[in-house]
């Protein structure tokens, strides 16, 4: 994992445009403290993959539904169409989970001697507490998704290294008397090219904790490189890709994925923000 990190690095410093804040969350696995904004609407529409050999997952579409509740709380709700494709290579599809959130970052640390604003701060912490809930289908008894409810608490920071910024996230997925626990642990250096292209890199580990009637443990360590692009002059609508496959090898026993990916669109609703007086 050591030797992947420069690759992280090399994908950010290339060129020499300004700096702007990599940002987690959709098309990554990784989250970051980052909220949209006060009565501010993030809501992302998403095809997402997970393939391996024997088994796969897909989400087709997923609707990731964002509000920023002040300047520093994000409430979520998530819902996919879920397909899963067995050993057998049988697919059946049905209803995902439901998933719901609440982002708070009770800390950030802006530079000295300007006044505090998203471009000058070099610091933040947040925590992201959130619970995945089984809806009312036989979704879980047709083997399409897991037996709920789970849930998440992880830890999530975002700072700077002159120009790249980087965004971490450890959390503890709780499972269940059919789900193993597990750790979920990421990383994500960016850099915006210019105003409309975002690229970024990432490093994801999910690895369980514990075992279920005496199934193995699996794991799932991928490297993966994607984007944002602005469709859009008013910065409304953005495109988001995702690309990456497993780092240690596959095989039809365990859950590393051979690929994953993410596409879909990204669309940011809210009141226009006021400009700050001359000189403030």
């Amino acid at each position: 994992m050591r030797k992947l990190l420069p690759l992280l690095l090399l994908l950010v410093m290339a060129g020499e445009t300004r700096f702007a804040h990599a940002q987690g969350g959709p098309p990554f696995i990784t989250d970051d403290p980052g909220t949209p904004g006060d009565k501010h609407w993030e809501i992302n529409f998403g095809w997402i993959a997970d393939h391996n050999p024997a088994n796969a997952s897909y989400q087709t579409p997923d609707i990731d539904i964002n509000y920023g509740w002040g300047d520093r709380l994000q409430l979520k709700y998530e819902l996919p169409m879920a397909v899963a494709t067995d050993p057998n290579k049988t697919t059946k599809a049905g209803l995902g989970e439901s998933l719901l959130g609440v982002k708070w970052r009770p800390y950030e640390h802006h530079k000295t001697g300007e006044a505090k604003s998203d471009e000058n701060m070099d610091f933040s912490l947040g925590t992201y507490p959130q619970v995945s809930i089984n809806n009312p289908t036989s979704a879980v008894r047709r083997g399409i998704v897991e037996a709920g409810p789970q849930y998440y608490l992880p830890l999530e920071a975002t700072t700077k290294l002159g120009p790249i910024e980087f965004n971490g996230e450890v959390g503890h997925w709780f499972g269940n008397h059919d789900v193993p626990s597990r750790w979920g642990r990421g990383l994500i250096a960016g850099h915006e090219f210019n105003d409309r292209l975002e690229l970024y890199g990432e490093l994801y580990d999910l690895q369980d904790i514990n075992q279920i009637g005496g199934a193995p443990k699996q794991r799932e360590l991928t490297l993966d490189m994607g984007g944002r692009q602005t469709l859009d002059r008013a910065g409304h609508l953005r495109l988001l890709f995702m690309g990456g496959r497993a780092i240690e090898a596959v095989t039809r026993q365990n859950s590393e994925p051979n690929w994953i990916a993410y596409l879909g669109v990204q669309v940011l609703l809210g009141p226009k923000e006021k400009e700050a007086p001359d000189g403030k």
